[in-house]
């Protein structure tokens, strides 16, 4: 074995046995980094080295988006936009079974289609729509399995903080047609969910009891203008060409201010509290970029990514047999990695084997979201899981009844975007993008 595999294999064994052992991801990847690197370099090199790929790893103009768009979604979730996406929500949903469980869903996709945060989407939304659940008699772990199961549908409906850092690990993959590329696959997400919700829903016994008029419709609507507009401020300007997606998570943030206030939900002493949240928030991302940044030179130095290609394609030639393989690596992945890391990782890893088999990388992007996505409703570390819930007030446990049939449905959604690459690819490339 060349020195080369064995820094690699030594770099892989810590990292594993750190994350058993439970030690946060950053630390894990700080520390099994920095002894790969130590092991391949003289040690000023190997430090002077490090502190070089930190600084280079979170020195990207497009990551600024990141932290404007966590401020927009915490904006949104203290000023009052949540719950009138959820009335909006309601009059879409109509008379249904489980009229209030379909809301849920398609407030998710609302509220992720503008704050890009799944998490934030399951706390907003399924805490607000929780309350008025419990009241027409739905069962609490039904409601919740339904918040955390839709609840990511906002990490593959733009804007995405996941596909802006995929883009940045890419190079020179379009923030745009990343974006565009996620409404098919968000929607099927979401649609899947709404069947199996309804169709649960029937079985319950859950029928809504209230009664949607025209003019209460209408009047709804009315009221929603202003937060689904940004929507298309946001979305329109970036593909307009009018500013980039950095500019336009700015954007989106002065725009969330100005229509929190008007509402009246949130006061100016509130600011600093949500700015303090977000920057939390955005320091663990940064961290948690900037070290695996470390970790992805020190994978090229040492050859991983050929070397996992080559066992790859030893296994099989099969271009069919090789993505499903991916998928469930990925999906593995997910349970124990957060996106971010996942994405700076495998990325330099995948992405070469799938686009020398004929793979778009954008639709390699999404396909990756889409998996890691998945990750984040499954323990042990499934955000989105813990703060639907909590929020939910039920116990993990308890929602797996419902909660299982949802991953069938979501990974039917994931085969369909793996091997009909239409699916994500027909928007961009109807609008010219790639």
């Amino acid at each position: 074995m060349s020195v080369a595999a064995q820094v690699a294999l030594v770099m892989v064994v810590m990292l594993v046995v750190l994350l058993v052992l439970g030690v946060p991801i950053g630390v894990s990847i700080g520390l099994s980094s920095a002894v790969s690197m130590i092991c391949m370099l003289p040690s000023h090199i190997a430090f002077a080295t490090s502190a070089q790929r930190l600084f280079a790893g979170t020195n990207s103009f497009s990551l600024v988006a990141i932290p404007f768009f966590i401020l927009a979604g915490n904006i949104m979730n203290n000023g009052g936009i949540a719950i009138r996406l959820v009335n909006c929500a309601k009059v879409l949903s109509g008379r249904m079974p489980g009229a209030l469980a379909e809301t849920n869903v398609v407030a998710n996709m609302l509220f992720g289609a503008i704050s890009g945060s799944g998490a934030a989407a399951a706390a907003a939304i399924g805490g607000t729509i929780g309350p008025l659940e419990k009241k027409e008699g739905y069962d609490p772990d039904y409601s919740a399995a339904v918040n955390v199961a839709s609840a990511p549908v906002g990490m593959l409906i733009p804007p995405s903080n996941t596909m802006i850092v995929f883009s940045t690990v890419a190079g020179s993959v379009s923030i745009s047609a990343l974006f565009m590329a996620g409404y098919i696959p968000g929607i099927i997400w979401g649609g899947g969910i709404m069947i199996l919700a309804g169709i649960t829903a029937k079985k319950l016994g859950y029928q809504t009891k209230e009664k949607m008029t025209l003019s209460i419709a209408l009047k709804t609507f009315w009221e929603g203008i202003p937060s689904l507009l940004m929507i298309v401020i946001v979305i329109g300007g970036i593909l307009g060409g009018i500013f980039t997606a950095t500019e336009g998570s700015g954007i989106a943030v002065v725009y969330a201010t100005i229509l929190s206030l008007i509402y009246r939900s949130i006061k100016l002493k509130d600011i600093p509290r949500i700015v303090g949240e977000s920057a939390k928030m955005t320091g663990t991302i940064t961290f948690m970029i900037g070290l695996s940044s470390i970790m992805s030179w020190a994978m090229a130095f040492t050859g991983i990514p050929d070397m996992v290609a080559q066992a790859v394609l030893q296994i099989t030639s099969n271009k069919i047999l090789i993505y499903l393989l991916i998928n469930i690596i990925l999906l593995v992945v997910g349970t124990f990695m957060d996106p971010t890391p996942a994405i700076l990782i495998f990325t330099p890893i995948f992405l070469p084997i799938c686009t020398s088999l004929g793979m778009n990388p954008v639709h390699f992007g999404i396909i990756l979201c889409y998996n890691l996505s998945v990750g984040t409703i499954t323990p042990p570390v499934g955000t989105i899981l813990f703060t639907g819930c909590k929020v939910g007030g039920v116990t993990i446990e308890s929602i797996l009844k419902y909660l299982l049939p949802y991953f069938a449905v979501i990974i039917i959604g994931l085969l369909l975007v793996t091997y009909i690459p239409m699916i994500s690819l027909f928007i961009p490339t109807a609008l010219g993008l790639i």
